[in-house]
This record gives C-alpha cells, sequence and structure tokens, in this order.
C-alpha cells in the first residue's frame, strides 16, 4: 500500500476503532505530553487550543462538593484542577499510556484523583452516580456510536446534572489539517461524515477520528434526554501565537475551530434502567 491510501475516510466498526485509538494513545502517551503537556499544565482546566480555561469560562457552573466524571481524561489536569476547586473528580480513559502520564502528574503535583480504565461506552459507574460530566476532547470524536455515549453519560448524571464537552468544531472538517494558507480551501463535504482512518499497509486502522455535523450533535444530546443549554465556539485570543496541530493564529481568526456543547439532564427526564 502506497502513502496515498494510508489516510482515508472510510467506514470503521466499533472493534477496530476501539483498537485503534486504545493502541495510539498508549503509544503517542509520551510525546503528546511533551508536545502538549507546558500549553495544558499539570493542575488547569484548558478546554481547547484556544486556551479558554474553564477557571474563567465556568461552564460547569459550581463544582465545590459535586462529583464530577472526567471522560477521556488523558493526562487528568482537569480533573486535578478540579479537586483544587473543591469538586469530588473521577479520571477515566480508554489508554493505559494516558493514565500512566496522569499518575506521573499526581506525582509531580502531589494533587491526587481515582483514575479509572474504561470505555466511554460502558460507562462502570451506578445510574446517577455523578452531578457533572466533562471532557475536553475527549472520547467523543474517537468512539464510534457517540450516541450512544451521550446516552451513557446521561445515565451516570443525577437529574438535573451537567454534561460539558469539547470538540473539533465541524465546519473544520470541510479544510485541510494545515494551519497555513492551505488549511483556507474548503476541499472536503461538510456532510460527509466518514471518519478519518490512518491505517497500516495491510490497510488496518491505526487511527480513527469520527466527524459529526453540528445538527448531529444536538440530535444525539436532546436524543439522549438533554437540554442544549450552550453551543461556545471559542474566538482566537489577541497574542496567541501557538500553533497546535492545525489550530493557528491565521485560520484562529477566520473560523472557529472548537465547538464546546453545554448540556443538561432535565430534571423531569426519565431515568433509564
Amino acid at each position: 500500500m502506497d502513502d496515498d491510501n494510508r489516510v482515508t475516510r472510510r467506514r470503521v466498526g466499533a472493534a477496530e476503532a476501539r483498537r485503534a485509538n486504545r493502541h495510539w494513545w498508549d503509544g503517542d502517551a509520551d510525546a503528546y505530553q511533551a508536545e502538549h503537556g507546558r500549553f495544558l499544565g499539570d493542575v488547569d482546566f484548558v478546554w481547547c487550543p484556544e486556551g479558554l480555561r474553564e477557571a474563567d469560562a465556568r461552564l460547569l457552573g459550581e463544582v465545590a462538593g459535586r462529583r464530577v466524571l472526567e471522560v477521556g481524561c488523558g493526562a487528568g489536569s482537569c480533573a486535578r484542577w478540579l479537586v483544587t476547586q473543591g469538586a469530588r473528580p473521577v479520571a477515566l480513559d480508554l489508554s493505559a499510556g494516558m493514565l500512566r502520564q496522569a499518575a506521573q502528574g499526581a506525582d509531580r503535583s502531589g494533587v491526587r484523583v481515582p483514575l479509572v480504565q474504561a470505555d466511554a461506552l460502558a460507562l462502570p459507574f451506578a445510574t446517577g452516580a455523578f452531578d457533572i460530566a466533562c471532557t475536553a476532547f475527549g472520547a467523543v470524536p474517537f468512539v464510534d456510536d457517540s450516541a450512544a455515549l451521550m446516552r451513557e453519560v446521561f445515565r451516570i448524571l443525577r437529574p438535573g446534572g451537567r454534561w460539558v464537552f469539547s470538540v473539533t468544531h465541524p465546519m473544520r472538517w470541510i479544510f485541510l489539517d494545515d494551519p497555513g494558507e492551505g488549511g483556507l480551501t474548503a476541499v472536503h463535504s461538510y456532510f460527509d461524515t466518514r471518519p478519518y482512518v490512518e491505517q497500516d499497509e495491510r490497510g488496518v486502522a491505526t487511527y480513527v477520528e469520527q466527524h459529526r455535523t453540528l445538527g448531529d450533535r444536538v440530535r444525539e444530546l436532546v436524543g439522549a434526554g438533554f437540554r442544549l443549554v450552550d453551543l461556545v465556539e471559542p474566538q482566537w485570543p489577541a497574542g496567541h501565537e501557538g500553533i497546535w496541530g492545525q489550530w493557528s493564529p491565521l485560520r484562529g481568526r477566520l473560523f472557529p475551530g472548537t465547538a464546546i456543547f453545554v448540556a443538561e439532564r432535565d430534571l423531569g427526564a426519565p431515568t433509564p434502567r
């Protein structure tokens, strides 16, 4: 298989996607943290490459005393920050490599959070166990059935609980992953929801990232029983000259790179059995 066939857009089954992404993040955890760890911090809650912090945005609402689940926690910096705000967080990730980084972050900072290795589509917690669930680019873009993930999060939240997650802004899928001029020209259909796939010479997926439109995300949330409270599209801040993959000042000043969905479980919504 030539290099042109190593990257494609195709449907991927649940098992292949899970294997690919678990292996990818296990292998990339150290390099990812080496590249982005300074920006993310050991004890900080950064929602996106634009640098929006929960300390400023307060999208989770009041967290002191609340039980919080960070889904797809990566190195766990967000969960550790929540501890400093008086919350009672649990940090969950599929990748043992990322959880190893989370343990190292706890050693460096002295701030510790319970770590759980599990699939976000089968959260190992009781119904109504948490007040808040959140993730900054974790789990949601990588599972094959994100509607099922929304239902799982709904299940583990108490009535009135809040679910906040950030993902690549869906309109970014129109463009190439290029932080420069090449990333300003539309080349893909916004409505093509086949995942982005990197694969080996045998055609086996090694990395899978899913695409959903804004409408898809809203329907997933509403279908699970949530009420959409807000959709935040962070602007690129003045003076921020950093580049993170396809995020850059050039692109960020023209169109959004991140979408943050803020949703709540209605008090009257029935509890799943």
